[in-house]
C-alpha cells in the first residue's frame, strides 16, 4: 500500500484504539482486553469529574466502572503501573520492562550514586516491607527533604520511588491514588519474574514504540525507541533497527494523503488498514451496543489519539488540556474534553462534578464550525452524557452552561 487517505488514517487510529465505531469491550474483563488492545494507559491523579484513565476506559468499555481499572491491576494482577511518565501496561510485559528497570541503576539521578549514598536507609525500607507487607509513604517516619520534590516530602519517599523505578518494588495497591509498595516477588505472578535478554527487550520495545501510536513518522522512531529502552543510541543504530524490521517484514512504510513524510506501521495490522481503505469496517470492530453515530464519546485529556497535539494531525481539531494554562489565558475551560461523534471530533465541553449535590455541571460547550447541529447529534450527545453521568455516579446533569439554544433545550427535555 502506497498512500492512504486521511479518513482511513483517522478511522484506523480510532479503531485500533478501541474507540470506533463503538464500544466492543464490556465490564471488568473488557478493561483487561481493552488495555491489551491499546498497550498502554496513561495514569493521572487529577479528579475533577473522573481521572483521565477512567474517562479513557469509559470510551472503550460497555458497563464500565472506574474501580475496574484498579481491580484488573491490583486484584487480578493482570497489569502494572510504572515510569516517570506514569502508565499502566499488561503484566506479561514485565520481563521486558525489567531489562529497562535495571538500566535505571546505571545513570542519572536514580543511578548508582543515589544507591550508594542512601544504602542504610534503603536497607531500613526493605526490612520494613519484608516484615510488614505493603506500605505507603505515610507509613514511614523520617527526615524531611531539604529540597522540595514532587516524588514526596521525606527521604524515605525517594527511596521507595527509587526501588520502584529499579524494579525491586511494585505497586501493590492504591488508596485513593496513594501508592502502596511491596516486594516485586509478592506482587507479580511467578511466571513474570524473569528478566528478558537485552536483544529480546530491545526488539520488543522497537515494536511497541510503533504499536502504541499505531502509525508513526519514521523519523520519530529513533527518539521514541531511545526513550523506551533507556539508553543512548546512535543514529546508525536506529537506522539499522528499522532496516532489520523492514527486512523481516515486521514493519511497513506508507504515505499519508497530504503529507510528504514517510510513515511506518506494524505489518500485522495491514489487513485492517486495507479493509478500511476499501470502505469496509473490520468485523472484529462490531460494537456491542450503540455506535459513535448513535452516542457520542467524551475523550480523556490524555487520550492517545488526541493528546499532545495529535488531535490537530488526526482530526484537524485544535486541542489543549487547559489545566496547566493560567485562567486568564484559557480559551475553553479548566478540564475541557473533546467530543467524538461518528469518526470525527466535532465539539468540546468543560465538565465539573459538584460532589455536594452530586450534579454533573456542563460549564461550557463549543461546537466546531462544521459540526452538526441537528436532532440526531443532540440525541447522540444526550446518550453520551447520560452514560458519562452514570459512570461517575452523578445523580443529575446541569446543562445550563450550554449556549446553543436548540441543543440545550433538547438536552433539558431528554436528560431528566
Amino acid at each position: 500500500m502506497d498512500t492512504i487517505s486521511k479518513l482511513t488514517f483517522r478511522r484506523f487510529l480510532l479503531g485500533q484504539q478501541g474507540l470506533w465505531p463503538g464500544r466492543r469491550f464490556k465490564g471488568l474483563n473488557g478493561v483487561d482486553a481493552a488495555l491489551r488492545q491499546i498497550g498502554v494507559l496513561q495514569l493521572d491523579p487529577l479528579n475533577i469529574v473522573a481521572r483521565s484513565q477512567e474517562i479513557a476506559m469509559y470510551g472503550r468499555v460497555l458497563d464500565f466502572k472506574p474501580e475496574h481499572i484498579y481491580q484488573v491491576a491490583y486484584e487480578k494482577r493482570r497489569a502494572f503501573d510504572y515510569g516517570g511518565w506514569l502508565a499502566m501496561y499488561p503484566m506479561d510485559e514485565l520481563p521486558y520492562w525489567r531489562t529497562y528497570m535495571n538500566r535505571r541503576m546505571e545513570f542519572g539521578r536514580w543511578g548508582t550514586d543515589f544507591a550508594r549514598k542512601n544504602e542504610a536507609l534503603m536497607k531500613e525500607v526493605r526490612d520494613a516491607l519484608k516484615k510488614r507487607g505493603p506500605l505507603g509513604n505515610r507509613d514511614f517516619t523520617g527526615n524531611a527533604l531539604k529540597e522540595w520534590s514532587y516524588r514526596g516530602r521525606k527521604e524515605t519517599s525517594l527511596i521507595l520511588y527509587y526501588l520502584w523505578l529499579t524494579g525491586e518494588l511494585m505497586i501493590s495497591h492504591r488508596k485513593g491514588f496513594d501508592r502502596y509498595y511491596d516486594l516485586r516477588e509478592r506482587v507479580a505472578p511467578p511466571e513474570f519474574h524473569h528478566v528478558a535478554s537485552e536483544k529480546e527487550a530491545e526488539d520488543f520495545f522497537a515494536r511497541k514504540t510503533i504499536e502504541i501510536p499505531n502509525i508513526m513518522r519514521e523519523k520519530r522512531f529513533a527518539v521514541d525507541w531511545r526513550y523506551a529502552i533507556g539508553r543512548v543510541i546512535t543514529k546508525k543504530e536506529a537506522e539499522d533497527k528499522l532496516n532489520e524490521m523492514y527486512e523481516k517484514k515486521v514493519i511497513t512504510s506508507l504515505q499519508l494523503e497530504g503529507s510528504k513524510e514517510k510513515w511506518i506501521m506494524l505489518s500485522k495490522d495491514l489487513p485492517v488498514l486495507e479493509t478500511l481503505e476499501s470502505g469496509r469496517i473490520p468485523k472484529a470492530w462490531k460494537p456491542l451496543k450503540t455506535t459513535t453515530e448513535e452516542e457520542v464519546t467524551l475523550f480523556a485529556p490524555l487520550e492517545m489519539v488526541s493528546a499532545r497535539g495529535r488531535a490537530k494531525v488526526v482530526f484537524d481539531f485544535q486541542y489543549t488540556w487547559e489545566v496547566y494554562v493560567p485562567a486568564p489565558k484559557r480559551r475553553w475551560g479548566y478540564y475541557v474534553l473533546p467530543i467524538l461523534y461518528g469518526d470525527d471530533l466535532v465539539a468540546r465541553l468543560d465538565p465539573k462534578l459538584d460532589r455536594k449535590t452530586n450534579t454533573l455541571h456542563i460549564l461550557g460547550f463549543w461546537l466546531e464550525d462544521d459540526a452538526p447541529k441537528d436532532e440526531a447529534f443532540a440525541s447522540a450527545l444526550a446518550k453520551g452524557l447520560k452514560r458519562f453521568k452514570d459512570m461517575i455516579g452523578a445523580d443529575k446533569i446541569d446543562v445550563s452552561g450550554i449556549a446553543h439554544t436548540k441543543i440545550r433545550s433538547y438536552l433539558k427535555k431528554n436528560l431528566k
